[in-house]
């Protein structure tokens, strides 16, 4: 799995801060919120960090300052604390001689934070990082190597990290550790360079290392060296990579989607980490009266979990378009409006939560996209844990949208009696598996391809589904219009005869999302009018469903699940089966014409 919530770069090398900067210009897709560069200089830390992209970085900072043959830089996705100068990497310790920089989410940083504040440390920012400088700084009071120390701090934290680490006591190595989240390490004719992508190296190397997980690396200017956690030596594996940038940017996916794709399960995973304050914050704000709104994509994860929310825990819950919200919901005091953007700057669903807001509900955001204008406008907020969606068409946003939505509910459901303790604990055990079942399904892409290649010259296509997985069906036929241009709808499969059925005939192509949920047996009757009436049947179904294989031209199977995670992972291949429609049309699918990542314009 790959991470993608910030860039790190480390070099040791002659005029180290002009290659940081290049180094960050080529990460900058993996986060902009903020910049920081650190290198040590006459036997002292320099440190220069600002908010905002890189070129406002080198516009504001005397880079002149910045001179030494060792640094760190960073360019930074928020996922704690706010877009800031003071949240910016890198991170110090109290006697600002080391310092961090940190891709990834640590899981137990408040109980760190809170020891350490308790020993006299003094923390600058809201971040989980800060705490890693600090756990380093008492290793080597204790009398450690810059090395034991980042290794004995790495062994208290728990979730994903790439960090690297320097200090003014050790001015000729640079300490990298990483766990789940990507670390590249390259030597060159000029120096060592440690970065999270590839394409940050490739202009001073194309012999790479890709670390292993768990794995403590020490750079030299000349060398490095690997270990396992405990000291034992790990084996040093060059790659030569022939990659041009544009590829490298990429991670040798030809396509942002595609790539996007790819990092679900990772999103997923990361998403599943919310620390449970988040949740409890935003759960005590509901009640029994609860709007969920969004557009477009998200709008479909607001239907997705209203079924959930009626399926488990017996309530009411009122999914509207943003774009509707204002003429659709008049009795807004008291209710708890649930907002739903990947941006956080959707014009559409702004405009309905200030709205709400303002007639006396409470605001919860949903975001991928911390410091947004919808968490300034909310009571709480959930900040999903995506990383930067360069595509236009949403992808990994969607299943981390579904993914704490799903969370949310269920602590509320808990907080509330409605789901017992027992059941609570079983349903998060069910979802922290859908990041496996989800890189099973990338797996079988070739099978999608396939598929995809057989249905490509189609002009039209209808998307059945019935009960929980509407939504699904909704999002797979928007997929499919917005990157193919192939005309698509999606309806619920029983409203289909009540109209769209006319247009019906030979060689029509109905996509059915048709797991074994509730409403299986009602689709199977759907089919079959469609096939009666000379359609193509291309179905998504669950594992071991031979009765959904015979009556289907074309199948993709999932595993078996509960209910609630149908809808996440039925989306997966219906998002493959749009990207390679695109593909053999001859079409971008990151430049979908007359679209833009985020409408910000009512």
């Amino acid at each position: 799995m790959v991470s993608f919530l910030c860039g790190i770069f480390g070099c040791l090398c002659n005029e180290a801060s002009d290659a940081i900067i290049d180094g960050l210009k080529r990460l900058e897709y993996r986060g902009y919120d903020s910049v920081g560069v650190a290198v040590i200089s006459g036997g002292r830390l320099v440190l220069e960090k600002e908010k905002g992209k890189i070129s406002e970085f080198t516009d504001r900072v005397d880079l002149s300052t910045l001179k030494g043959e060792i640094g760190l830089g960073h360019t930074r996705w928020a996922t704690h604390g706010a877009p800031c100068k003071e949240n910016a990497h890198p991170h110090l310790d109290c006697t600002k001689t080391l310092a961090v920089v940190h891709n990834g989410v640590l899981e137990n940083f408040l109980d760190l934070k809170a020891e350490l504040l308790k020993r006299g440390h003094i923390f600058t920012s809201n971040t989980d990082t800060e705490v890693i400088p600090h756990l380093i700084e008492e290793g080597i009071c204790c009398g450690m190597s810059l090395k034991a120390a980042t290794v004995e701090a790495a062994k208290k934290t728990r979730g994903s990290m790439a960090i690297a680490v320097m200090s003014t006591a050790e001015p000729d190595r640079i300490i990298c550790v990483k766990r789940e989240s990507p670390l590249v390490i390259g030597i060159g004719h000029n120096g060592a360079y440690c970065a999270s992508d590839i394409s940050a190296l490739l202009p001073h190397t194309k012999r790479i290392i890709v670390v292993p997980d768990n794995v403590v690396a020490v750079l030299e200017r000349k060398k490095v060296s690997l270990e396992d956690l405990n000291g034992n030596p790990v084996k040093q594996s060059f790659h030569h990579i022939n990659w041009d940038m544009k590829m490298a940017e990429k991670g040798g996916f030809p396509h942002f989607m595609i790539k996007e794709i790819h990092e679900q399960p990772f999103a997923i995973a990361n998403t599943l980490k919310l620390p449970d304050v988040f949740l409890d914050k935003a759960s005590s704000l509901m009640d029994h009266k609860i709007y969920l709104t969004g557009s477009g994509t998200s709008y479909h994860a607001c239907l997705t979990a209203s079924y959930i929310f009626s399926k488990i825990l017996c309530m009411d819950v009122k999914p509207v378009y943003s774009s509707e919200f204002q003429d659709a919901v008049f009795d807004l005091e008291g209710s708890t409006v649930i907002g739903v953007s990947q941006s956080g700057e959707t014009a559409d669903t702004l405009n309905a939560l200030k709205h709400a807001k303002a007639r006396g509900a409470k605001i919860i955001g949903i975001t991928n996209t911390l410091g947004s204008s919808i968490t300034t406008v909310s009571n709480a907020y959930i900040c999903t844990q995506s990383g930067p969606e360069i595509g236009v068409a949403a992808t990994k946003t969607l299943l981390t949208q579904l993914t704490a939505l799903d969370l949310l509910t269920f602590r509320f459901g808990l907080k509330t009696g409605r789901i017992a303790e027992d059941d609570y604990r079983s349903k998060l055990g069910q979802m922290a598996r859908m990041p496996k079942i989800v890189s099973s399904i990338i797996e079988k892409f070739n099978l999608v391809q396939e598929i995809s290649l057989k249905y490509s010259t189609r002009r039209d296509a209808f998307f059945l589904a019935r009960g929980i997985n509407v939504a699904t069906a909704l999002e797979g036929a928007l997929k499919l219009k917005e990157i193919s241009y192939m005309h698509a709808e999606g309806y619920p499969a029983g409203e289909s005869k009540h109209g769209p059925i006319s247009l019906v005939e030979k060689d029509f192509l109905c996509v059915f999302i048709a797991p074994k949920d509730d409403a299986r047996g009602k689709v199977i009757g759907n089919m079959m009018e469609m096939k009666a009436r000379g359609a193509d049947i291309f179905s998504i179904i669950t594992e071991g469903d031979d009765d959904l294989k015979t009556v289907s031209d074309e199948y993709f199977s999932v595993p078996d699940v509960p209910e609630f995670i149908y809808p996440i992972i039925c989306i997966v291949p219906l998002q493959a089966f749009a990207y390679y429609i695109a593909i053999y049309r001859g079409l971008d699918p990151d430049k979908p014409r007359n679209l833009a990542k985020s409408v910000t314009v009512l």
